[in-house]
């Protein structure tokens, strides 16, 4: 009696590597997961660099300008210009392994569900970087001399006052504070938890066509307020403090990543310009899987290796209860 020609549904054309496609399925619905997760990736400064441990990013100050005496020679003048190095973090992964046995007693697929939290457990990862950074740099001071800071708009009922007219009169004074830095207009983004977000959503004034108001209140959708772009998102650590070390056990644990611990139990919101913080990429999202005999099991890795670092406190206000 003759064997069964076997499909492999994870082979390419009959040919090669049985689980080739199963491979780029995975990293499809990882980098899926992971770009719909990410609310920070194309809010702030990215530069890629292809090898080295670092990057410098250039941070120019102001000239001045003055009337010219005729016959007198043009010297110039000195302009304050610093820069600000971002140096790579460790290799942040997430994994996960499906062991054969219970893939094939599950009545449902895993490896997709699988693949979508690892995509977000890296993306989440990464906006609390980057959201911990721009309270941090609403609170610094210039690497540039001359160079203001960055701002602070203290409001003790933004979040209590269920109208939403302190939360909204908060970011008018931080696109204020903005202006006042000649901060540009565009690229400002205020990032607001879900509770901020929807006393914003409730408050007719932002909706309403006739005060040139955009969103939708029936989808609870909120655009602008002020000129700024609104984010909703649940990875700031508004109200609680972070040490910014990995838990215990946790992948990565022996990492120092103290950079990224801030204290915010009376923050509500951070705006920024993009300008604010800046994020080197040595290694972008990656993916892996591979078999192991030895364990009968499929390993499932997604990694990236990146660093972030403040650049402009200039570009970034926090608000906060007090």
């Amino acid at each position: 009696m003759a064997n069964a020609t076997v499909s492999n549904l994870g082979q390419a054309n009959t040919s090669g590597d049985t689980q080739a496609l199963f491979l780029k399925v995975f990293a499809g619905e990882v980098l899926t997961a992971y770009e719909e997760a990410c609310v920070t990736s194309d809010k702030h400064t990215v530069r890629s660099i292809s090898s080295g441990k670092s990057a410098q990013f250039p941070i120019t100050g102001k000239t001045t300008a003055g009337y010219h005496t005729p016959g007198s020679e043009i010297l110039g003048s000195a302009v304050p210009t610093n820069e600000v190095v971002i140096t790579i973090d460790d290799l942040l992964i997430s994994s996960a392994f499906i062991a054969n046995i219970d893939e094939a007693m599950n009545h449902y697929d895993v490896r997709s569900i699988y693949s979508t939290e690892i995509g977000r457990a890296l993306a989440y990862t990464y906006d609390k970087h980057i959201l911990n950074l721009l309270l941090k740099a609403a609170r610094g001071s210039s690497p540039v001399t001359g160079e203001a800071g960055g701002g602070k708009v203290t409001a003790a009922t933004a979040l209590s006052d269920t109208s939403g007219e302190a939360l909204i009169a908060s970011l008018f004074n931080a696109a204020a504070i903005l202006d006042g830095k000649n901060v540009p207009e565009e690229d400002r983004y205020a990032y607001l938890s879900p509770t901020a977000y929807n006393l914003l959503a409730q408050n007719t004034k932002v909706m309403n066509t006739l005060w040139n108001g955009v969103g939708s209140y029936s989808n609870a959708n909120v655009l602008k307020v002020a000129g700024i772009n609104i984010v909703k998102t649940n990875h700031a650590p508004y109200g609680t403090t972070v040490s910014g070390a990995p838990a215990a056990g946790s992948q990565g644990a022996g990492t120092d990543v103290t950079k990224y611990g801030v204290v915010a139990t009376n923050s509500v919101a951070v705006v920024a310009h993009k300008s604010a913080v800046g994020t080197v990429k040595l290694m972008d999202l990656a993916m892996e899987s591979e078999y192991d005999i030895r364990r009968q099991g499929t390993l499932m890795v997604a990694k990236y290796a990146m660093g972030h670092g403040v650049l402009r406190p200039a570009a970034s206000v926090e608000i906060a209860t007090a």
